[in-house]
């Protein structure tokens, strides 16, 4: 119903902001990262919104990209997981600590959420894998960029998971091969080689 609202940031309240547009103040929920990257009051924000329905009323929730709503939306439709767990995991992590933790099937990373449990994170893992790539990073690719295709994104995961084999964090595996250059058919051997070379540069 509503994709975004775009007015004057009125209130930063606890896991809240108020946004005034044409008259009307937008209470929305939003997690708790959402603070450092907002203007100060008074100034004009653009807040990408997820507008809930249920049995007990209405929700606005609020997010700084369209990612970030993204990953909520994809985050409700996993079994047992509302509004509020997907907010929580949010909150506990960046859109892209998410992805890491998902891509590398970290589920401690995940279960660190409030009232997230080992379950439910190995369920997060599951249902969302398929549905991110590394790709979709943060910063990485430009705006309007074209997306990779999808053998390249395979062969990207698997250059990651190689990494990971032989004794790296997920965080640095999915950070080396996200940082290298788009190799145009690059098979995985040479994502590999290029993502190692990355690494030693560190």
């Amino acid at each position: 119903m509503f994709s975004y609202i775009k007015g004057t940031l009125e209130e930063i309240l606890e896991g809240q902001v108020v946004v005034e547009s044409h008259g009307v103040g937008y209470q929305i929920c939003t997690p708790k990262g959402i603070v450092d990257e907002l203007p100060p009051r008074g100034e004009a924000v653009k807040i990408y919104t997820y507008f809930s329905v249920k049995e007990d009323g209405v929700s606005l929730y609020g997010f700084s990209t369209k990612e970030g709503r993204r990953l909520f939306g994809l985050l409700l439709k996993v079994n047992g997981i509302g509004p509020k767990g997907a907010l929580g995991i949010l909150s506990a992590l960046s859109e892209d600590e998410l992805r890491f933790a998902v891509l590398a099937g970290d589920a401690k990373a995940i279960a660190k959420a409030p009232g997230v449990g080992a379950k439910s994170a190995q369920r997060i893992i599951l249902e969302l894998r398929d549905k991110l790539n590394l790709e979709e990073m943060h910063g990485i690719s430009a705006a309007g960029e074209a997306k990779a295709a999808p053998s390249e994104q395979t062969a990207s995961n698997e250059a990651a998971q190689a990494l990971m084999a032989l004794g790296y964090s997920s965080s640095e595996a999915l950070s080396a091969v996200a940082k290298v250059e788009a190799l145009e058919g690059a098979d995985v051997e040479e994502i590999l080689k290029a993502a190692l070379k990355q690494m030693a540069l560190l």
